[in-house]
């Protein structure tokens, strides 16, 4: 199904603007713009689906080393600080590859919606 967009995806990622302070530094992912941040955690031994979306692109921060992320047909483990974008209609998963959680930020562009997912593969047997 294809979600109705309230926002444009992009076709790459955005930029990431690094902005220096006299305390430090931080990077910003998404200078006013629309998008939904989300803080996924995978437990030990456990994988999301292998899915796509049809409203959206992503923008993954990896926060823990471990992290084994799958892009269309590319599997690579992750250390914190990777970032992996993850263009709409690319079929994606995430995998904990250590013996605790990893965390990955997810930057979402477009529109986020349950049901522009398409799975083609899922060790818990949701629905496509």
């Amino acid at each position: 199904m294809t979600a109705p967009l309230s926002s444009p995806i992009p076709n790459e990622k955005p930029p990431v603007a690094f902005v220096e302070r006299p305390w430090g530094s931080f990077l910003q992912f998404a200078h006013n713009q629309a998008c939904t941040v989300s803080l996924m955690t995978v437990r030990p031994d456990q994988r999301l689906s292998l899915q796509s979306h049809t409203g959206r692109a992503e923008l993954w921060i990896v926060l823990d080393d471990g992290a084994v992320v799958q892009v269309g047909d590319e599997i690579r483990s992750h250390h914190a600080g990777d970032e992996i974008w993850i263009p709409s209609n690319t079929k994606h998963r995430l995998s904990c590859g250590r013996d605790t959680p990893v965390r990955v930020l997810e930057v979402a562009f477009g529109n986020w919606q349950q049901n522009d997912i398409t799975r083609y593969a899922d060790d818990y047997q949701r629905l496509p």
